[in-house]
């Protein structure tokens, strides 16, 4: 027996080195400053390192935002229906079918495509550029023939 204070405080298997990398078990995610370091030990002892490629998730105001413009896209989308099927009588007149259904089909389908176009080529980006873009196109793709004549119509 050794009289060293420090015996209280040791185990028997200290004197074993720690791993020269840093490694957590399987399933678990490093995380904070220097995580990029650590890698995962895998079933059979290696140490594979962290992967860097993963993107943290989206913040809960960013999916608010995204949520809030995705309800009022699918109300646009409505609304182009329902103004495009109100202006049909008129366009008969105007336009022949041939021409007046592509471009109904494409204003129903342009705030969906508008929503996917923002997210894909916004991807990467800063999420004020991502927000700004939606934003945008709340403006610009306003059913204007729902608005102007509404659902009662004249």
């Amino acid at each position: 027996m050794t009289s060293d204070s420090d015996d209280a405080l040791t185990w028997d298997g200290d004197e074993a080195s720690a791993p020269k990398d840093p490694a957590l078990p399987p399933g678990w995610n490093a995380v904070g400053k220097g995580s990029r370091d650590v890698g995962t030990i895998e079933g059979d002892g290696t140490i594979t390192p962290a992967r860097s490629d993963e993107q943290a998730g989206l913040s809960t105001p960013m999916l608010l935002i995204l949520g809030i413009v995705g309800g009022v896209y699918l109300l646009y989308t409505v609304g182009w229906i329902v103004g495009g099927l109100r202006l049909r009588p008129l366009a008969s007149f105007l336009v022949a079918d041939a021409m007046f259904l592509p471009w109904f089909v494409l204003a129903i389908a342009a705030p969906a495509l508008w929503f996917l176009a923002s997210w894909v080529l916004t991807r990467g980006r800063a999420s004020w550029i991502r927000v700004a873009v939606l934003l945008a196109g709340v403006v610009l793709l306003v059913p204007w023939p729902f608005v102007t004549v509404g659902v009662v119509g004249s």
